[in-house]
This record gives structure tokens, C-alpha cells and sequence, in this order.
């Protein structure tokens, strides 16, 4: 499938090459007036096709790293792990590879056809899922994971630069938040499969496969999410096209030219103080966020003792419900600021559902009521979903094309080791050393994401003062 719909280069002034002590100089479109954006004579059915496909690839990618949380207690049965090194399995191996292998596969995406990169990705994190349906020890299931880690580090890099070329800034924010749509959706659905799957094979202590033989119930369920994803790599690869960059750093003749890690290193040194508020604020605000994803299964469970297919069900409709809307409040916010003349409206947004996430995500864990409880969660997983397109579009209008996949992977490489890899540990390190029993996995949680949500208000409103400053210093560069 050709694009009968890519978008005409924006025309951009020759800026002066970049020495070697400053950050290279844009044909940015980070701070013009929407006025100045062409003029379109057709729609974005194109456009909006790839953030669907896209999406598509974020749901399978959530559900299979999000499935592990619903089935704690069997697989710390059957592999003989305690919290910690469960929380290791699901977010460090995870994270740091997902983290550290984002800055290498993003230089990639910011060269070469990024289509062709993220289906790599998706085709290998879906083998690596089933593989988790083999794991016998605690060490299979490590690598297993730290394998879906490096696949999906992937996706979100190469999708962030290419909706940016697709869509105008005044519309990044809708089309970012349609795309994070894929992260709870892929959540719930995880939680939902997770729950079916449970109850069908309750009554079955082993399951026989052809080839692999006999399973436990638990590693079917690796099987069934992870395999599919083949599919939607194939659909990728087939149907998405590179669309034509835009914004690109020019030499002194006009040319677009090649940008290295370096150069991308100097022009986040040259925005120190807004990329800092941004990347570690955002990043406290995941750790509030993946401590709920992480181990409120578990709460629920341990606390008001329903079953893991009750958690399954309830929490999955929660992740349906509230979550996508608060991805798609989120981003509506950020369009609304930014009409409304808040250059920092990405900021600003992302300030705002900060500060109303703090109370409900602390005081859920500790009421008495599994109706209020669960009230509380509704409202807290809400505005927890607010920081996926307001922290997308603030550093894709921030940032030259060339730098945008290798600036989200320095922002997910934080945001993972600090929100999911910490975050996580954090809860059971409590748990299990501070509280000295599973069920005060409540009182952890409320600790951490307290914090995390209190340091993540702060930091974001600090730095909306920091991003128009920087707005204003590349809108003057260019």
C-alpha cells in the first residue's frame, strides 16, 4: 500500500552548522504560529490509519507485558520466587533492557525507514512472550523477559518521530493520545485474557502441548497472547510507509544532514533545565502509574481476597474505562492549552493530572470499602493516563527531526528504570523488608506513589517556565 496522502516537506530556513560546543540549529516548527502551518486541501486518512496501526501494536505490546502482573501468585508458586524477585521478572529485566536498548534502536529510526524497525521489534517480543510459556526457573523467565524488553524498545521511539511528521503540532497531541489509547487498552485486554484464561484452566493442574508437552495454566497464557503479535508485524511491515521528515537540521547550504548521538546529547545539555523537569517528572509520574498497573492485582487479591479471575475482570474494565479516557483527556487538554496560547501546554497538562492523581492513588489502599476503593482507583488510574500524550508532545515539538526517536528513547530509558524498574521494586522492597508481610502491599503502595506523585507535581510545574524558555530559544535559532 502506497501513501496517497504524505505530507509536503514544511519549508524551513538554512540555519548556520552547528559548532561542536552547541547544540545543532533546527528548521524547527516548534514555536511557529499555526498560521504559518501549509494550508491542507484533504483529510489525514492516511495519517490516521497509521496511528490505528500503531496502536494496534501498542495494545499487543501492553498485553504482553502487563499479562505477568494478574498471574503473580501462580507463577511465585510454580517457579519458587518471592515479591522481589517476581518484581525484578516483571519491571527490571523488563525496563532495563527496554530502556537501554532505546537509545541504539532509536539512532536507527532516526536514519534509516522506521517502519521497517518497529516491525522487527514486534515480531521479536512477540517470540519472546511464548517464550515465557517455557520458563522453568527464575533465570528462563529473566531473559525471557529482558527479550520483550529489547523488541518493544522498538515502537514507541520510531512511532513518536513519525507521528510528528504526519501531523501539524496544533494535532500531535489527539494523534499521541489515540496512539497511548494502545497502552491500557492492551492492559485491560491483558488483565481480561489473563482472567478468561484462568478460569477456563482452573480445573486443570497440567496442560499437554504439541511440542512443548506439559504446562502449567499460567505459561498457556504467554502462548496465546504472544504468538498473535506475529501477525501484526507482518501487517506493519506490509501496509505502513516512512513518512517524508520534516524539521530536519540543515548545514550551511541548506541540506538536511546526518545527526549523531552526540549532537543530541549537546542539544539536551543546551535545554538542561527543561529536559531534567521533563524527564524526571514525567518519570516520577510513571512510578505512580506502574505501581497501580503493577500491583494492584495482587492488593486486591491479598486485601479483599477476590479471586485472580475477579481481578482479572474488574481491573481490566477499569483499564478500558478509565485509563483510555484519561489518554484522550489528556491529550485533549494539551490541544486545548496550546489554542489557548500555553506554549507550555504540554507541561501544563501534564502538572495538572499530577497534582489530582496524588490523593486517590494513596488512599485506595487504605479504606475499608472495596466499593470505595475501587472508586478511588477509577479516579486515580484516570488522571494517571494523562502524562502518555502530553510528555510525547513535548518533546516531539521541542525537538530537530532528526534528534526526535533518540529524545523519547533518553526519556523512556529514565522514565522505565525510574518508574517501572524502581517503581516496582520499590512496592515489594517495602513489602517484604520494611512491612515483613504480603499484606501490607497496600501501605507500599501508598508510600511510593505519594511520593512519586507529589515529586512529579513539582518538577512539571517547575519546568513549564523552563519549556517556553526553550521554545523561545529555538523559535530565535531558527
Amino acid at each position: 500500500m502506497t501513501n496517497p496522502t504524505a505530507s509536503p516537506p514544511a519549508s524551513a530556513p538554512a540555519s548556520a552548522p552547528a559548532s561542536a560546543s552547541s547544540a545543532p540549529r533546527a528548521a524547527s516548527t516548534a514555536s511557529a504560529p499555526a498560521a504559518t502551518s501549509p494550508v491542507r486541501t484533504r483529510g489525514y486518512a492516511y495519517e490516521w490509519y497509521v496511528v490505528l496501526i500503531c496502536m494496534l501494536a501498542y495494545i499487543f505490546s501492553f498485553v504482553d507485558r502487563q499479562v505477568l502482573a494478574l498471574m503473580i501468585e501462580p507463577i511465585k508458586r510454580d517457579l519458587h520466587l518471592t515479591d522481589t524477585q517476581f518484581s525484578l521478572v516483571h519491571g527490571f529485566a523488563f525496563s532495563l533492557f527496554y530502556a537501554v536498548m532505546g537509545i541504539p534502536l532509536a539512532y536507527l529510526a532516526d536514519r534509516f525507514a522506521r517502519p521497517r524497525i518497529i516491525a522487527t521489534g514486534i515480531a521479536l517480543w512477540s517470540v519472546a512472550t511464548a517464550a515465557c510459556g517455557i520458563s522453568q526457573n527464575f533465570v528462563h523467565m529473566f531473559i525471557a523477559r529482558m527479550s520483550v524488553g529489547v523488541g518493544e524498545a522498538s515502537l514507541s521511539p520510531g512511532t513518536y518521530s513519525m507521528l510528528a511528521d504526519y501531523f501539524p503540532k496544533e494535532k500531535l497531541g489527539r494523534a499521541a493520545g489515540v496512539y497511548s489509547l494502545g497502552s491500557f487498552i492492551g492492559g485491560g485486554i491483558a488483565f481480561l485474557i489473563g482472567g478468561y484464561v484462568i478460569a477456563l484452566l482452573k480445573q486443570a493442574s497440567m496442560v499437554t502441548l504439541p511440542i512443548v508437552g506439559d504446562v502449567h495454566g499460567w505459561q498457556v497464557t504467554f502462548f496465546i497472547v504472544g504468538l498473535p503479535g506475529l501477525l501484526v508485524a507482518l501487517l506493519f511491515i506490509l501496509t505502513v510507509r516512512d513518512p517524508q521528515r520534516k524539521g530536519l537540521v540543515q548545514d550551511a547550504s541548506g541540506n538536511a544532514r546526518r545527526v549523531s548521538l552526540a549532537d543530541s546529547a549537546r542539544f539536551i545539555r543546551s535545554h538542561g533545565k527543561t529536559f531534567f523537569c521533563h524527564y524526571v517528572g514525567f518519570s516520577f509520574y510513571a512510578m505512580t502509574l506502574f505501581c497501580l498497573m503493577s500491583w494492584t492485582p495482587a492488593f486486591y487479591i491479598r486485601r479483599f481476597g477476590m479471586s485472580p479471575v475477579e481481578a482479572g475482570y474488574t481491573l481490566g474494565t477499569i483499564l478500558l474505562v478509565a485509563n483510555t479516557a484519561g489518554v484522550f483527556c489528556g491529550g485533549w487538554l494539551n490541544d486545548w492549552l496550546l489554542r489557548r496560547g500555553r506554549s507550555d501546554g504540554p507541561m501544563l497538562a501534564g502538572c495538572i493530572g499530577a497534582a489530582a492523581m496524588a490523593l486517590p492513588a494513596a488512599a485506595f489502599t487504605q479504606v475499608d470499602s472495596l466499593g470505595v476503593s475501587l472508586t478511588l482507583l477509577v479516579i486515580a488510574m484516570f488522571f494517571a493516563s494523562f502524562p502518555m500524550p502530553t510528555s510525547t508532545a513535548a518533546m516531539q515539538t521541542l525537538a530537530p527531526n532528526q534528534m526526535r526517536a533518540q529524545i523519547s528513547a533518553v526519556f523512556l530509558l529514565i522514565s522505565n528504570l525510574i518508574g517501572l524498574g524502581a517503581g516496582t521494586t520499590l512496592v515489594a522492597l517495602l513489602t517484604d523488608k520494611v512491612f515483613g508481610s504480603p499484606l501490607a502491599v497496600g501501605h507500599s503502595m501508598s508510600v511510593v506513589s505519594l511520593v512519586a506523585a507529589l515529586l512529579a507535581t513539582v518538577l512539571l510545574w517547575f519546568g513549564c517556565r523552563q519549556f517556553r524558555l526553550s521554545l523561545e530559544r529555538e523559535s530565535r535559532r531558527a
